[in-house]
């Protein structure tokens, strides 16, 4: 298969998908198996450029083969082909879990065209070669998850849908403000050739890129829930149903943390002393006030939602440090976390399809009810903590080894710290929902509620085992991931590479 064709595979399959599930109309289990059909062929096609990227390296196509700069440019290095297939990892997850986690009216009404196109958005984010095309993939994914968040109608999902959009418009107007700044600057949106500029001495532009580096800093920030712009985010991933808010939870605050990784170690890199301090300072206040954020909680939901907050900080302190093995670290964080946070909103969905709450003071006695459930919950809350040897420790500790390295022992006892707490929220989960006697109910559960027989149980069971397995493969034999992840760290610090792939084809 040519490179031209499997570059544009993840961005075509998802949308001739989508296109195909209106097609249908209102056949809820027609665009199931469509849309399963293509959550296959795109982690297959996600899988065939990772292992080409880390093969051959870094390639490059060129739409309608105008040279860069002039035409769209698609680019496949290692820190987007891993961001990609885990994507498509979770995505065919959550479609499994679709099945029989989602009601009905939300299917027939559009989840899946919408599921797929938000996926088209994460590829086209995570392939692009161009700072604007960037901008339009990220507001492509953000619209649809505007639509999967508000899909249903019900007052706490349009609550939170609007704070959702309208922090991330003022987001966007300030990215737009950024490359309409950039392009003056320089001429060019196309990254390559801006990584080559921006390398050039003493250009004239230089002091005024350091000022647009803030407007992408605070654009992306928001997108990313780093603080202090974090407040939409848990207001927001609690209130769709597990379906829509795993996916989303578990994915797009990464694909915003891969934007900023991916600006600040190719483009933004003349003003360094000023913004890597600021950025060490955003990564600890981010990490703490996640993770207290959290110990406050009460709902399932909410606590996984606020520890999305004190993650995303982690992967921040890799880009903060700015050596090889602190950027391997946070490459390797995102993808363990996509995986991690994915599965642990899914067991919370299974929890509240099997007891009917997410509510930690109705909960109870989950494991000696369903002592598989209590399994998947805690392997994946112990990898989310960073115990050894799970997934969550080779990605703390490579950050905290590169944090050492570098001298920057404060926000290595502040990373240690928020660890602790993480650990103390899911012992909380653990001692509210899977342990402790199951109080009273309050009220009777509805003659409506679904009954969950012995299949809906198993199709449920289903995409957490699979995210199960993949965490324990990441956990018991990470050298893999950590190579590639090293292999990542030094194609996005030393950038000749990528130039050369876009430019020199």
């Amino acid at each position: 298969m040519s490179h031209n064709l499997l570059l544009v595979l993840p961005l075509l399959l998802p949308l001739l998908g989508a296109v195909a599930c209106l097609l249908v109309g209102q056949r809820a289990k027609v665009q199931a198996i469509l849309a399963g059909v293509v959550q296959a062929a795109w982690l297959a096609s996600a899988s065939v450029i990772l292992y080409e990227v880390s093969q051959n390296g870094i390639f490059a196509t060129r739409i309608g083969n105008w040279p860069a700069p002039f035409g769209i440019t698609f680019v496949a290095d290692l820190f987007g082909a891993l961001i990609l297939t885990s994507a498509a990892v979770v995505g065919l997850a959550v479609w499994l879990f679709s099945l029989q986690g989602l009601d009905f009216e939300r299917k027939r009404i559009g989840y899946y065209p919408l599921l797929l196109l938000l996926q088209m958005g994460v590829s086209g984010a995570c392939l692009t070669g161009d700072i604007f095309n960037l901008y339009v993939w990220f507001e492509v994914l953000l619209i649809c998850c505007f639509a999967l968040l508000s899909l249903g109608g019900t007052r706490a999902q349009l609550e939170g849908t609007l704070k959702y959009v309208t922090i991330n418009l003022i987001a966007s107007g300030l990215l737009l403000t950024g490359i309409g700044v950039i392009y003056s600057l320089f001429g060019s949106l196309n990254m390559a050739v801006l990584a080559q500029q921006v390398r050039q001495h003493g250009h004239q532009s230089m002091p005024l890129l350091s000022l647009t580096s803030i407007f992408f800093l605070t654009g992306f920030g928001i997108k990313s829930a780093i603080f202090p712009l974090f407040f939409w985010l848990p207001a927001s991933y609690h209130t769709p149903p597990i379906a829509i808010s795993a996916f989303i939870a578990g994915l797009i605050s990464k694909v915003g943390i891969y934007t900023l990784i991916r600006l600040f170690t190719l483009l933004f890199v003349s003003d360094l002393d000023f913004m890597l301090p600021l950025l060490l300072v955003l990564s600890g206040l981010t990490m703490v006030v996640g993770v207290v954020g959290a110990a406050a909680q009460t709902d399932f939901r909410k606590i996984l939602s606020f520890h999305i907050i004190s993650q995303i900080g982690y992967m921040l302190m890799g880009l903060a440090i700015y050596t090889p093995l602190a950027l391997a670290g946070s490459v390797f964080f995102i993808v363990h976390n996509i995986l991690v946070k994915t599965n642990l909103f899914l067991v919370s969905g299974v929890v509240a399809r099997l007891h009917h709450s997410f509510s930690l003071k109705k909960l109870g006695e989950v494991y000696c009810r369903q002592p598989m459930l209590a399994l998947l919950f805690l392997v994946s809350a112990l990898a989310l903590a960073g115990m050894p040897p799970l997934s969550g420790f080779w990605g703390k500790f490579m950050l905290a080894k590169g944090g050492f390295e570098a001298g920057n022992y404060t926000i290595v006892g502040v990373s240690l710290f928020v660890s602790l707490a993480t650990l103390f929220s899911m012992t909380k989960i653990w001692n509210e929902v899977f342990w402790k006697n199951k109080p009273a109910s309050e009220l009777p559960i509805p003659e409506s509620a679904p009954k969950a027989t012995v299949p809906t149980v198993w199709l449920l069971y289903t995409p957490v085992v699979l995210l199960f397995i993949a965490i324990l493969f990441i956990s018991v034999y990470a050298e893999p991931l950590i190579g590639l992840a090293q292999q990542a760290a030094n194609q996005l610090l030393y950038t000749k590479a990528y130039t050369d792939a876009v430019l020199n084809q």
